[in-house]
């Protein structure tokens, strides 16, 4: 594996996480799902704004959660709107579930569900909308929020990318109601692998805790619903009541622990990646690249190279700059997902074609690691040999 000099993620665990971790482990003997879960829970609603939250091991698995709770709690409604610039697990809960899935193209300015589009795909048969906060920015808007109002929809927030971006004084994760978010490596805070799913619902909490173990009452966490459970089956093991379809994605103590310290500087580090992303786009030509991307309450997680007119010749020339530089990117970004194998009963060409801009991040767009460790000279020399291209 090639070691860049500007890599796509970095470690973002340092000596006194692991300090704090080690500690923990010569004085505890419990490591699974527990006390310091439930800490990190609460101080993770706290942060984020919300009454609960349910820590598990993944963002993909936030995502799982989310829309089997949606089947449960609907009987009706096939539809979910989502976005074709999107991550794979977003898309494969949505079929999982017996959904079908409805692809919307996006905004440039955002990375967003188009609002117009999605205005068009409202129809009686629509359950959810499950919307991408993708690479930092806020995906919501207040156009957006008044178009859904009174519409008896759903809206689920995938905020992986996007921990602390806002609209207005909320934070992203706070308008829908479920958001899921991402503690992996290269994101804003880590718990190496880890995930989210946060709610004002306390039904939708209930569900949540327990399809994250195995689907047993036990694990709701809420005495009173308990006892009626247990009422009505008692010719079952009150400790093993399986009272809803269930996984097992629950997470660890030793993951939580992290979590809780990293939390502690997550405001800080949001601070110093927006800084970083506003002075590159500061220094970044605008006849080449797209740059007028809604920073406004935005929270970075990558740095886009968005050519404004596509060119296969031109777009050779910037991963070259790239490779120069030794720049770890990652292609398309999020890219088309319906141009994946994965989803080739879906596929339409002359449907994926007209997801214009989808389409254009897919083949003329990269991104990389943005963190706050990134040196100013680093941003600085790399725009200088990116503004030199002759195109």
């Amino acid at each position: 594996m090639k070691n860049y000099k500007w890599p796509l993620m970095s470690n973002n665990i340092l000596p006194n996480d692991k300090k704090v971790l080690v500690n923990f482990i010569n004085r505890s003997n419990k490591f699974t799902n527990g006390p310091k879960v439930k800490e990190f829970e609460k101080k993770w609603s706290k942060w984020l704004g919300v009454k609960y939250s349910t820590f598990v091991n993944s963002g993909a698995s936030a995502n799982l959660i989310s829309i089997s709770i949606l089947k449960e709690l609907n009987h009706k409604k096939k539809e979910i709107i989502l976005p074709a610039f999107t991550w794979s697990s977003d898309v494969v809960a949505v079929i999982n579930a017996g959904f079908k899935p409805i692809f919307i193209d996006i905004n440039f300015e955002n990375l967003a569900l188009n609002e117009n589009l999605v205005k068009k795909k409202i129809n009686k048969n629509t359950l959810a909308i499950f919307l991408t906060h993708a690479m930092g920015f806020t995906g919501l808007s207040n156009k957006f929020l008044k178009l859904i109002k009174n519409k008896n929809i759903y809206l689920i927030e995938d905020v992986c990318e996007s921990h602390g971006a806002k609209l207005g004084n909320k934070k992203a994760g706070t308008f829908g109601e479920i958001s899921n978010f991402s503690f992996y490596y290269g994101h804003h805070m880590t718990t190496i692998e880890g995930g989210m799913i946060s709610t004002n619902s306390k039904e939708i909490d209930r569900l949540a805790k327990m399809k994250r173990g195995h689907g047993l009452l036990r694990d709701s966490q809420d005495k009173s619903f308990i006892a009626k459970i247990i009422k009505r089956n008692k010719y079952l093991n009150n400790d093993f009541i399986f009272n809803t379809e269930g996984f097992n994605l629950r997470n660890t103590e030793l993951a939580a622990v992290l979590g809780i310290e990293q939390l502690k500087r997550l405001n800080k580090n949001i601070k110093i990646r927006n800084q970083n992303h506003k002075l590159y786009l500061k220094l970044l030509r605008d006849d080449i690249f797209f740059k007028a991307f809604s920073l406004k309450g935005s929270s970075n997680y990558g740095l886009h190279l968005i050519l404004k007119e596509p060119n296969s010749s031109n777009f050779k020339k910037v991963l070259m700059v790239l490779d120069k530089n030794s720049v770890e990117y990652r292609l398309g970004s999020l890219g088309n997902q319906l141009r994946q194998p994965y989803l080739k009963k879906y596929k339409n060409d002359r449907y994926i074609r007209s997801l214009k801009n989808t389409e254009h991040m897919h083949f003329f767009s990269v991104y990389f690691g943005n963190n706050q460790f990134l040196s100013k000279q680093k941003i600085i020399k790399l725009c200088k040999d990116l503004n030199s291209l002759v195109i």
